[in-house]
């Protein structure tokens, strides 16, 4: 008998990998290329039925909500000092990216393009400069390295020693 996957979303772009996302309110949406089948989708939904099940116990999520008012003055904060940021970590690592971008992601602080293009989530600035700093070489190191590898994580300890301090001081992002 073949086992039916808990419901999912699909969600199609010009992506390159397959991902899953719980959302806050507990729907699955499945993020996929555009070449993907639904078939594909279903057995990469199938494939993670257990990590799904575990993420989908979890308690829902209380979400910090802010003003229209907050939040133009975190992009208004990040669009002067990220830039500052990362053009003194980029020197001092020997890496350049093509742009610096700021949204109102709310599922990550930051992203880096394949092509070499930096989006940080305007919500990064309710943490610590030290925090922000660690997302801004993380993001850096995937200039050099588009994986979490040994050899990425090298370079993100050579950088920033402290790292993992500085991981733990994000606000989470509402």
């Amino acid at each position: 008998m073949m086992q039916e996957p808990l419901p999912y979303t699909i969600v199609r772009s010009k992506r390159r990998s397959m991902a899953l996302e719980v959302t806050r309110n507990r729907q699955i949406i499945v993020r996929v290329p555009f070449f993907v089948t639904d078939g594909q989708a279903r057995d990469f939904v199938l494939s993670k039925q257990d990590w799904l099940k575990k993420h989908m116990q979890k308690p829902l999520a209380f979400r910090q909500e802010y003003t229209e008012e907050e939040i133009t003055d975190f992009r208004q904060r990040a669009l002067k000092q990220l830039p500052e940021r990362v053009a003194f970590y980029a020197e001092k690592m020997g890496v350049q990216p093509t742009g610096i971008g700021v949204t109102r992601a709310r599922t990550r602080y930051g992203s880096c393009s394949v092509k070499k293009r930096l989006n940080f989530s305007c919500f990064l600035l309710a943490s610590p400069l030290a925090a922000v700093d660690y997302v801004v070489v993380h993001e850096l190191c995937h200039l050099i390295y588009m994986n979490h590898g040994r050899g990425f994580y090298d370079l993100l300890s050579r950088v920033l020693p402290d790292w993992r301090e500085r991981k733990r001081a994000l606000v989470p992002i509402p």
